[in-house]
């Protein structure tokens, strides 16, 4: 099968689409046919060897977490799925290895969900790193309640669009922070929008008066330094991005609850991916640059026929 590897550490150029042995079906995996696959900013630092120090990789490395695509084969003991099912999944493993930049993967049952029919293939794929970050910040981290005030730096993001979604339909009131561009988004997912930069720490405060009771940080850049200015004086913080006095770091879990929760507010429409751009899979290395040059809002993916 066709798959994207890299074999050795470095940036875009290390990728290459080579051909790669079939995964192995085990009896509590599936293998799964991709349709789409997701990229995060983690692929591409992973990539880097940034995380060489606690993390092997076994070279070839196939990168990629997120996939969404169709049951091709069930391992013996597996109940839960059967051969033409459409699932996505959550395939982080310790050692970087097999990712999801193929043609076929496989995996535990457990990293697995049906696919919302509601979605495309790519706004599938691009739902299970960042909404299990996004849904560990809201519910789990910063346990944000109906009728309290929160504030997203970097709301129009692939995970900041997804922890608006899922605050508003927790019946919280949002106040988003991004660039002017991407105003017009944020209020079709229910948020308040307010420009970054300084400006925002006025407009935060014109708007709720009386401080936010919960703030997520998935912008950096220091946007977490208001939070005495914003906040309520018992507010609750998170970041995603870089750590700060007072707030929390948030990093996905595989979660079987937490992804079968998401998967139940994509299928009834209170939460979509927001999918800037798709790649074919052999253009993957121009994914990731699109990225890291900052030239897309949301989630990229890598599209297979």
């Amino acid at each position: 099968m066709k798959a994207i590897i890299y074999r050795k550490y470095g940036g875009p150029e290390v990728l290459e689409l080579a051909e790669v042995p079939e995964p192995k079906l085990s009896q509590t995996s599936i293998v799964v046919r991709v349709k789409a696959a997701g990229i995060n900013p983690a692929d591409f630092k992973l990539q880097a060897g940034m995380a060489e120090s606690f993390t092997d990789a076994w070279f070839p490395v196939i990168p990629g977490w997120d996939v969404a695509g169709v049951v091709e084969r069930v391992g013996a003991g597996v109940s839960e799925f059967q051969i033409g099912d459409e699932v996505i999944g959550y395939l982080r493993e310790e050692i970087l290895h097999s990712g999801t930049y193929a043609e076929k993967v496989s995996g535990p049952v457990d990293a697995f969900v049906r696919k919302p029919p509601t979605l495309s293939w790519a706004e599938a794929a691009g739902l299970p790193l960042p909404g299990l970050t996004a849904y560990r910040a809201v519910v789990h981290v910063l346990q944000v309640q109906r009728n309290e005030i929160f504030v997203i730096h970097g709301a129009a993001g692939a995970v900041g669009s997804l922890a608006v979604q899922i605050a508003r339909a927790r019946g919280a009131r949002v106040i988003g922070v991004d660039a002017n561009s991407q105003h017009q988004y944020l209020q079709s997912i229910g948020a308040e929008p307010v420009p970054f930069g300084d400006e925002a720490i006025v407009r935060i405060c014109e708007l709720v008066p009386n401080g936010a009771d919960a703030i997520l940080d998935c912008a950096g850049h220091g946007a977490l330094g208001s939070i005495s200015k914003v906040g309520k004086q018992n507010v609750r913080a998170g970041s995603i991005v870089e750590p700060a006095d007072g707030a929390t770091m948030i990093f996905a879990r595989r979660e079987p609850a937490h992804f079968a929760a998401i998967a139940e507010l994509a299928e009834t429409g209170r939460l979509v991916p927001r999918v800037a751009q798709s790649f074919p899979l052999e253009k993957a290395a121009e994914a990731h640059r699109s990225i890291q040059e900052g030239r897309a809002r949301g989630k990229i993916v890598l599209e297979i026929p």
